[in-house]
């Protein structure tokens, strides 16, 4: 298993991720403090600096109403 950062796993989710936020019409602040987060937070994940948990994962598709699904396949 490819642990990298930048796997294409990685990327397909931090472009659902964004694609989610942008079909809910919310942007990076907003997010971030539904989610108690800061705007560079937000930022990092989406730009694939960072990875996201199943937890955070959670938080994301319940504020975008989206299936964890949708982010994993």
């Amino acid at each position: 298993m490819n642990k990298a950062i930048y796997s294409k796993d990685h990327k397909q989710l931090i472009e659902k991720l964004k694609k989610a936020r942008l079909d809910a019409g919310f942007d990076q602040i907003e997010v971030a403090k539904y989610l108690g987060k800061t705007q560079s937070y937000i930022s990092k994940v989406e730009s694939g600096q960072r990875r996201v948990d199943i937890m955070q994962l959670k938080e994301f598709a319940k504020l975008y109403k989206k299936d964890l699904n949708y982010f994993i396949n």
